[in-house]
């Protein structure tokens, strides 16, 4: 009797030690995520005294970092506090995505990392209780290549992206199953990515990608937009058309002069983190 009452209690210690949003159906532990047979890794940052987050972004990396580099370099845990939401930052398999241009190591390897970013939304909405169509996705490099991948092919569960210095692989198919709200934000000097597309060399070697603006004129093509207006800004232009199908908004912003880095105050006129978080505010749902 005295083993199954210290079992019992040791039984009931573990059910309620161990909050609901960190318990796994795999076992994983927090900050883990089992799929296709591996265990994933990712960072979270959850508000201190958030109850009841009203949104979820998925902030991807650039190949050769990893998830906590761009946390730092986009500062996007302070962007969260501000307004309400959990953000998540995945580490790719190889230090890069399987975004489709065929160069990277999780490509060549057949990684399904559009399955697991999704089953990672699908984790984290569940346990966080995230709001329908309070799902944001935004990426550097690599991780916006992914990022538009994802949108491509899951757009049933992202209501906006926004990739930066990224544009999509010459074969990568997109065929979204419905519109979503897209601001893209790339440099003219980016030495990485070109702006006008072509040969790029990345983390893997060289794959072949289309020009900014005809990812842009792509997305504005796949959300039925009217006509796009253009105006200038502080170091640059702004391409935009509002009133796309359901609601959604295609905006294109060109910085002129800027290179291979995520913009920022006060290095560049225009900052990536907070304008990406004004376009997910006004198109969450």
């Amino acid at each position: 009797m005295g083993r199954r009452r210290t079992a019992l209690l040791a039984a009931l210690f573990l059910l309620f030690a161990v909050p609901a949003e960190h318990a796994s159906a795999t076992g994983d532990p927090p900050g883990a995520l089992t799929f296709g047979g591996v265990q994933r890794t990712y960072v979270l940052h959850v508000p201190a005294g958030l109850e009841r987050p009203n949104g979820l972004v998925l902030n991807l990396h650039g190949g050769s970092q990893t998830g906590r580099k761009q946390a730092a370099e986009t500062n996007y845990d302070a962007i969260a506090d501000q307004h309400g939401w959990i953000v998540a930052y995945p580490n790719g398999i190889d230090f890069s995505w399987a975004d489709g241009r065929g160069a990277a190591a999780p490509d060549r390897q057949g990684v399904d990392d559009v399955g697991f970013l999704a089953a990672l939304i699908g984790r984290l909405t569940h346990d966080y209780g995230i709001p329908p169509g309070r799902v944001f996705v935004t990426g550097m490099s690599a991780g916006g290549f992914m990022a538009n991948r994802l949108a491509c092919e899951r757009a049933d569960l992202v209501a906006a992206i926004a990739p930066v210095s990224s544009t999509l692989g010459v074969n990568v198919h997109c065929n979204p199953s419905k519109p979503v709200s897209v601001l893209a934000i790339h440099g003219t000097a980016d030495r990485v990515v070109p702006y006008k597309g072509g040969r790029m060399i990345g983390r893997g070697g060289a794959s072949a990608v289309v020009s900014a603006p005809t990812m842009v004129d792509r997305w504005l093509a796949f959300d039925r937009c009217p006509p796009a207006t253009s105006t200038s800004i502080d170091g640059g232009k702004r391409l935009a058309a509002f009133g796309c199908a359901h609601g959604t908004e295609v905006t294109f912003v060109t910085i002129d002069g800027w290179g291979h880095t995520w913009p920022f105050t006060p290095k560049a006129a225009f900052d990536a983190s907070q304008a990406s978080a004004q376009f997910f505010v006004a198109h969450g749902g």
